[in-house]
């Protein structure tokens, strides 16, 4: 749902109503002319307008200035639906756990079905995932009003004294990010069922995540998909970032992944591996 900026003859503070099924979308046009909305559970927000699909090499740093003892270093995963977000959740925890204090938040729009996956599977003690309903634009919550992550989040780091924390964004479009504000390292994770040209479309959240994950290759065959394209594409359109082929489910690429995310680990906290 990104909305663009449109200007208003009069300026006027403009009120109108999108119903989505049960549910009320209210926006307006701002003294900006922006267009803001908001949804249940989310402050008014407005989008920013996309101008180009960005650029590995340009994407926004990590914070400099962030303090891991107020909250520890935080991975966000997105993608859009079905590609495996939850999955790789599972994956990373059974993974990293032994080693590292961990704790996870997972956002849906209405249920709480993705954490209570990763409790149903023993990803992590009950008391260290905590599920977020969103009421609204997944975008949203990672980007303009992180506020309903940061909270959890930062409440789960202290209890726990944890090392990592893992944020796993609802399921959303090419062009949905993790603000820096939210998100030390970002994985996006795409599978090749929606076809080899997922990665040339050169969305935000393909060329300016910290690592691009391609997901369920097993599966190319079933529909089609030319990996050699996805590899030439991801390449190019990642801007030479890391990318990995996986197969989350089967356990293949996860080691690879984790190594990816140790690195920034290290990188932003000065720690060493364990």
């Amino acid at each position: 749902m990104a909305s663009h900026d449109h200007h208003h003859p009069d300026h006027h503070h403009h009120d109108h109503t999108h119903h989505d099924g049960d549910s009320a979308t209210q926006s307006w046009v701002g003294p900006d002319g922006r267009v803001c909305h908001s949804h249940d559970g989310l402050a008014p927000h407005s989008h920013e307008p996309i101008y180009s699909p960005g650029f590995f090499s340009r994407r926004a740093p990590p914070l400099l200035s962030r303090d891991f003892n107020e909250r520890a270093f935080t991975v966000g995963i997105g993608g859009p639906v079905g590609t495996g977000k939850t999955a790789l959740m599972l994956a990373l925890c059974k993974f990293l756990r032994d080693n590292y204090s961990l704790a996870a938040v997972t956002n849906d729009i209405f249920t709480k079905e993705d954490g209570e996956f990763l409790m149903k599977n023993g990803a992590l003690p009950e008391e260290r995932i905590r599920a977020v309903e969103t009421g609204g634009c997944p975008h949203a919550a990672i980007h303009e009003d992180i506020s309903i992550n940061l909270g959890p989040l930062e409440e789960l780091s202290n209890l726990f004294k944890a090392d990592i924390l893992l944020c796993e964004s609802g399921g959303d479009n090419l062009a949905a990010n993790f603000s820096r504000e939210l998100a030390d390292y970002i994985i996006y994770i795409i599978d090749v069922s929606g076809g080899d040209k997922i990665p040339r479309k050169g969305r935000p959240g393909i060329t300016q995540a910290d690592l691009l994950v391609i997901n369920k290759t097993d599966l190319a065959p079933a529909v089609g998909a030319d990996l050699a394209i996805m590899e030439r594409d991801a390449l190019k359109m990642h801007d030479g970032g890391p990318f990995v082929f996986a197969q989350v489910k089967h356990g293949l690429g996860v080691e690879e992944i984790v190594n990816h995310i140790l690195q920034g680990w290290e990188a932003a906290t000065g720690k060493n591996r364990r």
